[in-house]
């Protein structure tokens, strides 16, 4: 299983990003997908998730904000992030679940992507 993250990069406060994880390896349409992220010196946590049946949950700091979503055809998930504030530096992680539902959890996904930094700056 082979999960390729892409689209990070550096934008101002305000500015918009759209992240988009690869996958490769697996029965992708089985699969649960999330984005979480991770701050220097600070634990990993949920951004997003998708689940096999494309029903998506976002925390609450991502809720008005982000957007997730999973295109089947092209083994894809994507996470479209708008306004984005300083806090919302981080590595952002895809990440694949085999429960196929959707999960908050960081323990039921099984796969890991490599990461794709994001940088806000002020």
């Amino acid at each position: 299983v082979q999960l390729q993250a892409s689209g990070g990069g550096q934008v101002q406060a305000g500015g918009s990003l759209r992240l988009s994880c690869a996958a490769s390896g697996l029965t992708f349409e089985a699969y649960g997908m999330g984005w979480f992220r991770q701050a220097p010196g600070k634990e990993r946590e949920f951004v997003a998730g998708v689940s096999y049946t494309a029903i998506n949950t976002l925390s609450d700091s991502a809720k008005g904000r982000f957007t997730v979503a999973r295109d089947n055809v092209k083994n894809t998930v994507s996470l479209q992030m708008n306004s984005l504030k300083t806090e919302d530096t981080a590595v952002y992680y895809c990440a694949a679940s085999p429960f196929g539902k959707l999960s908050t959890r960081s323990p039921d996904y099984g796969y890991w992507g490599q990461g794709t930094q994001v940088t806000v700056s002020s």
